[in-house]
């Protein structure tokens, strides 16, 4: 099969291009790198021009923030362009968003009809916030998501300034349109699963693909290492504030068993060799299941705070604490937990060793690809 993957946020489209590659399968991925965190693809549509120059950069910010026309969008666009003419003939194209290709809605449009024109089978991830997770969670049938943080008047809405517009009549008659296009929809974990499972395109869930690391865990020895890291855009969202004030806690608690490491807006290749030999993760807290850097950390054998609610564990016939720690939104709750790793030791090496092998047993690459492919085939 040809294969184009549009759009990369986490390293799931890269993980699944590994795979199918490796399956016997042509795979094209294309897309910006998101941001700062630089994600390999093959045609990349990243507004470099625009960004390479202080004069440029300077100016298009201020435009943006007068009149919030965002010129890398138009830049995006014109690279798209170039390349449009060999984004013919796939078998299969899928979208890592709704917004994938990151342009002004109506040329963003236009350019899905393109690609369904002249493709086989069109699919969508869903796999982060976007007009059906934004209009699911706004109806607070979760007992807590990435907008607890706005129903509780934590914060203000600007706080939220890059995900609520996703709810608004504009993008929702956008993504109606651009969803009658596809052949079905597809969720990547439990969060979004919820999302989709009574939608009339819904294909399922297909667990993230994950490529399994060679290292292991590093055991602990004179200090355990706890490893933090933010993205400041996804940061309140997150519930990451619940982190920094556990750990606050346990640096004062425990000041010459623990090694605290706190990272922000760091690429990810940089980001994955930083949290190498930390034997605990703080991921995220307003979740369910597994996001991508969870898994990763999983992998190899890290102590993972994450999302693991009873849907999680249900699904994959789990105990509690079994291959991760539920991160609630309760920093004595978190605290209490890591106090407990730290006191038990032992619990680290378990907890790590039954991680691993339950990325192993549920997300491996290769047995994710094929499950992509039977799914996109049926």
């Amino acid at each position: 099969m040809r294969i184009l993957l549009v759009g990369e946020f986490s390293r799931l489209h890269n993980s699944l291009k590994k795979a199918l590659q490796e399956l016997g399968h042509e795979v094209v991925l294309i897309g910006d790198g998101d941001s700062f965190k630089n994600y390999p693809v093959d045609t990349s549509l990243a507004a470099n021009f625009l960004n390479r120059y202080f004069l440029l950069r300077k100016f298009k910010n201020a435009l943006f923030r007068f009149t919030s026309i965002n010129l890398e969008h138009y830049e995006i666009y014109f690279r798209f362009l170039k390349v449009k003419k060999s984004l013919k003939n796939f078998d299969v194209v899928q979208f890592i968003h709704g917004n994938a290709l990151k342009l002004p809605l109506n040329l963003q449009l236009k350019q899905m009809q393109y690609l369904h024109k002249h493709n086989k089978k069109l699919f969508l991830l869903v796999c982060g916030n976007d007009y059906r997770t934004v209009k699911f969670l706004q109806k607070k049938t979760l007992k807590y998501s990435v907008l607890t943080p706005l129903f509780t008047n934590e914060v203000k809405k600007k706080a939220y300034q890059s995900l609520l517009p996703y709810g608004e009549k504009k993008y929702e008659a956008y993504y109606l349109k651009i969803e009658r296009l596809m052949h079905g929809l597809i969720a990547s974990d439990i969060d979004y699963f919820l999302v989709i499972k009574n939608h009339k395109k819904s294909l399922g869930m297909l667990p993230n693909p994950v490529i399994i690391p060679r290292n292991k865990l590093v055991k602990p020895s004179k200090k355990i290492q706890l490893f933090l890291g933010i993205n400041q855009s996804t940061k309140i969202r997150k519930g990451i504030g619940f982190f920094e004030k556990a750990l606050e806690v346990i640096a004062k608690k425990y000041p010459k068993q623990v090694e605290i490491t706190i990272v922000e807006n760091i690429p990810y290749r940089e980001y994955i060799k930083l949290y190498q030999n930390c034997h605990i993760f703080l991921d995220m807290v307003y979740a369910y299941d597994q996001g991508y850097n969870a898994l990763e950390a999983m992998a190899q054998e890290k102590v993972v705070f994450t999302g693991a609610e009873k849907e999680f564990l249900d699904y994959y016939a789990l105990q509690e604490d079994q291959v991760c720690i539920n991160a609630l939104p309760d920093v004595n709750y978190l605290v209490e937990k890591m106090s407990w790793l730290i006191e038990n030791p032992y619990k680290i090496e378990e907890i790590g060793k039954n991680a691993q092998q339950f990325v192993e047993r549920e997300h491996h690459f290769l047995k994710i690809g094929k499950k992509y492919l039977n799914t996109w085939e049926g």
